[in-house]
């Protein structure tokens, strides 16, 4: 009885603490933003009329992910015990592949106009934007209900990427301040990104566009400025005008999926002289052959193949994951072309945690790999160097983090 006794006085004097711990950060919190945000915003224009408004009633929110509140051990939160890695399969569901085709196809009907225009001033392909805005938020059906300046400010005040945060807070006061959204009419995700095509705040001032002629750029109302919008992002991103953003091809074994990645590409017709060959049984395009391409394996072995072009990393640049990127390329071609499912078929690769991932990549550095940082996620360079240390070690190279490597490839 006594011990049931001490648990709830221990519980009752924890939770009044962890209140008043709270309330201590929130008031730094206010005094953060007046003292370090304010002249900030200032400098760049913003009024005391818009501060406050964008700041009314705002407190912090305790529920974002990679938190660090002031008197915290400064720590990147993985959650890689409890984050499982599945096969890359997973993001190609058919629900959300389906839906964004058929609702795509129905945008492309109802704003083939501006869709047009667009694609004529900047060279990206109108299937392209299609795919993205779906992608996005739905085609402008998914709700975007945070407040941007609480995500923003609790982001850039304890965050593990505060800098970041409180660069892309003061452009969120300054869109305020040029009247494309007043106060707590600014809404963004979670991650701060805003509008059809989440755009964080300073790429907001950067790419977005009046589409509909109205002087303003409504990326959070108006299709056809979230479609300028997306157009003008790629076009700046170095967008080719004229090249397909790549092809699914079938890899014989002659071929090392350790070949992958942006850095080691060659004439595409040196990829088909190889056996490289589109899995359509179409040969590639006249006017690609010439140009460069490169191997992409986003599940090594043990899933589709493609040879994709410059144009696939312009949209990789849009949001940093291959599997991004080829979700747009694919589903734009499903709305355009009315392409069916990817030929190869994503393997089963057991069952792995990012932490698994992480000692593996981590065994890599040791023996001299570049893995491109050491994080659980197996980008092109972990790919690669999996499937180089498998041939060094004499294995046929799979190009990917498996069950059966975990005990063998470890620091």
């Amino acid at each position: 009885m006594r011990i049931v006794f001490a648990i709830l006085t221990l519980v009752m004097l924890t939770a009044p603490l962890n209140a008043q711990d709270r309330a201590a950060v929130e008031r730094q919190f206010q005094n953060w933003l007046q003292q370090t945000i304010w002249p900030q915003a200032k400098a760049k224009g913003v009024s005391r009329r818009t501060f406050q408004q964008a700041f009314d009633g705002v407190t912090l929110n305790w529920d974002l992910p990679d938190l660090v509140p002031p008197g915290s051990p400064k720590k990147t939160p993985k959650a890689q015990r409890q984050a499982e890695f599945g096969s890359p399969g997973r993001y190609f569901n058919a629900g959300s592949v389906q839906g964004a085709t058929s609702v795509g196809q129905k945008m492309a009907r109802r704003h083939a106009q501006t869709l047009t225009r667009v694609e004529a001033e900047t060279g990206v392909p109108a299937r392209i934007i299609l795919a993205i805005w779906g992608r996005e938020s739905g085609y402008g059906q998914v709700p975007i209900r945070h407040n941007a300046f609480q995500v923003l400010g609790t982001k850039g005040f304890m965050s593990t990427r505060a800098d970041y945060f409180t660069t892309e807070l003061i452009a969120a006061l300054q869109i305020a301040e040029a009247g494309h959204a007043q106060g707590r009419t600014l809404k963004s995700s979670w991650a701060g990104a805003l509008g059809q095509p989440q755009f964080m705040p300073t790429n907001f001032l950067t790419y977005a566009r009046d589409g509909d002629g109205d002087n303003r750029a409504d990326i959070w109302g108006s299709p056809a400025d979230t479609i300028a919008s997306i157009g003008a992002y790629l076009e700046k991103h170095g967008w080719v005008s004229g090249r397909d953003w790549g092809f699914e091809v079938n890899v014989p074994t002659a071929v090392s999926c350790a070949l992958e990645g942006p850095d080691q590409g060659r004439q595409i017709q040196d990829w088909a002289t190889m056996g490289v060959s589109r899995v359509s049984g179409k040969p590639f395009p006249a006017h690609e052959l010439s140009a460069e391409g490169y191997l992409m394996m986003p599940a090594g072995r043990s899933g589709p193949a493609f040879i994709v072009t410059p144009n696939f990393y312009v949209l990789k640049d849009y949001n940093t994951s291959d599997l991004y990127a080829l979700f747009v390329g694919h589903v734009g071609d499903r709305i355009q072309y009315g392409v069916g499912d990817f030929r190869g078929r994503w393997g089963n690769v057991g069952t792995l945690y990012r932490s698994d991932v992480a000692r593996m990549q981590q065994a890599l550095v040791d023996q001299g790999h570049d893995v491109g940082g050491v994080d659980g996620l197996p980008g092109y360079k972990t790919r690669r160097s999996i499937g180089r240390w498998q041939e060094a070690s004499g294995d046929q190279p799979t190009c990917f983090p498996n069950d059966s490597l975990k005990a063998v490839l470890k620091p």
